[in-house]
């Protein structure tokens, strides 16, 4: 009897993962092919001009190490010669009178901008708005035929492991279609201020930029942006999730430009450290670390110090939600702003100002610093300034090399985007050049490793030794 009811209930479990899996299996498309022939006509391939004035080297044959002083003291010397670059990319048409959403960096600088349809229809575009801050660009195609557009879906609804699929111009080889699944939401990568990005496994490769993300349902869940190291195709790629988009395009088209809400303040990671300090019950929240003169903040009384919990109404669980949660809020609204001041909860009233006629966005254009890629260490940098030594209370006199952007198979990919380098071999790091001349000639030496000093984002410091490629 006992031997007949281990066998019975066998036969149940098998019965029940083989309804399962057989039940799950139906989920699966069969094919791609009816969605992508009904898609395509709506993704465009793209291509630019610029126009690249260059001047060549004084000196033939001889070239100054990168930061020497002597490259910038010889550079506006030579003949001054121009050449046409151009640029390739993708994009995807919204409505009938050929309105292409694209990424800002496809167009930007652009003198001619061609846009095909189809694969052979080709036609003229002019910019209608950019916006280099969730790069983002909106064009008119120049013909008053009527296009087959595509709708922006709810990524909202998006779930991991939902099936996808890419359309794009990957390499300029036209309409291509890849497929794949949503691999992790809210993805931040460092590569601007405003971040939320849908990580996904379709193969996106250079020339994908700017092209759309589909669900099954044929909407555009995203714009596929960026991809993790330089060679594409690693399944994992970047696309601006299409809710988020869609604001910034009602904006441009409407406007011409954006409009985004503006609150005032710096802010940091919340820490554990922090968080005990300050008798929180979990690290969470925005800490404000300055507040700018005659901003909305410094009006509705928040105070350096202060850590924000809630924004109109919406939780603030980690730091790098804030920026984006604001940007999106409506210029000139009130909101409740709950924070965490002397371990008890505060609720301020803030009216919104408008970030880009704000002084804080002024000085941000302005500053536009300049990176260097060192190879060796396959990271992008940029130099120290006083003000990040100011925002993070760094020790004064302090020089650096603070990490912008880091590929995934570089030989320090546990550090993060904004740690800062501060020593290399022994020497002090005070301009960007030095940390490139230095990993230079380590990767010259026999053994190719270089000692490093770091500053973490909690201004931890530690040395570490490296072993370069």
């Amino acid at each position: 009897m006992v031997f007949k009811s281990k066998k019975f209930f066998s036969f149940l479990i098998f019965f029940y993962l083989t309804f399962n899996i057989e039940g799950n299996a139906k989920d699966l498309p069969s094919s791609f092919a009816d969605l992508a022939e009904k898609l395509m006509p709506s993704v465009v391939n793209i291509s630019t001009t610029q126009t690249i004035t260059t001047k060549s080297n004084p000196f033939p044959g001889f070239e100054f190490p990168p930061g020497s002083p002597f490259e910038d003291m010889f550079k506006d010397f030579g003949t001054p010669q121009q050449r046409k670059a151009s640029a390739l990319g993708s994009g995807f048409i919204i409505d009938t009178k050929g309105i292409v959403i694209t990424n800002n960096h496809v167009i930007q600088g652009a003198e001619d901008i061609l846009v095909r349809v189809n694969g052979n229809e080709e036609y003229e575009a002019t910019i209608i708005g950019t916006d280099p801050l969730s790069d983002i660009a909106v064009l008119q195609i120049k013909s008053e035929e009527k296009f087959k557009p595509v709708k922006l879906g709810d990524s909202d609804k998006a779930r991991i492991g939902d099936w996808v699929i890419a359309i794009g111009n990957p390499f300029g080889l036209g309409g291509t279609v890849t497929s794949g699944i949503i691999s992790a939401r809210n993805r931040n990568i460092g590569m601007s201020r405003y971040e939320d990005f849908i990580q996904t496994d379709a193969s996106i490769n250079q020339g994908n930029s700017g092209g759309p993300l589909f669900n099954m349902d044929g909407d555009v869940i995203g714009i596929n942006t960026a991809i993790l190291g330089q060679s594409g195709s690693i399944g994992i790629g970047f696309s601006i999730p299409s809710n988020n988009a869609k604001i910034v395009i009602d904006q441009l088209i409407k406007y011409g430009e954006t409009k985004r809400g503006w609150l005032g303040v710096r802010i940091q990671v919340v820490t554990k450290e922090i968080a005990d300090v300050e008798k929180l019950k979990k690290p969470m929240g925005a800490l404000v670390v300055s507040v700018a003169d005659g901003s909305p903040s410094e009006k509705g009384g928040i105070k350096a110090g202060d850590i924000i919990l809630e924004f109109d109404g919406k939780l603030i669980n980690e730091m790098k939600e804030l920026p984006l949660i604001v940007a999106q809020t409506e210029v000139g609204k009130t909101v409740d702003v709950r924070i965490w001041r002397s371990k008890r909860e505060v609720t301020k009233k803030i009216k919104l100002g408008r970030l880009e006629t704000s002084e804080d966005f002024n000085i941000k254009k302005a500053e536009a610093p300049k990176t260097l890629k060192i190879e060796g260490l396959k990271i992008d940098v940029r130099a120290l300034t006083n003000k990040d030594i100011e925002l993070r209370k760094l020790p004064k006199g302090i020089t650096g090399a603070v990490i912008t952007k880091m590929e995934i198979d570089s030989p320090i990919n546990y550090l993060n985007v904004n740690n800062i380098i501060v020593e290399a071999q022994k020497k002090k790091i005070k301009t960007i050049g030095d940390l490139k001349n230095i990993v230079n000639l380590a990767l010259k030496s026999s053994d190719k490793t270089i000692e490093i000093v770091v500053y973490n984002n909690q201004n931890q410091k530690r040395s570490i030794g490296v072993k370069l490629d």
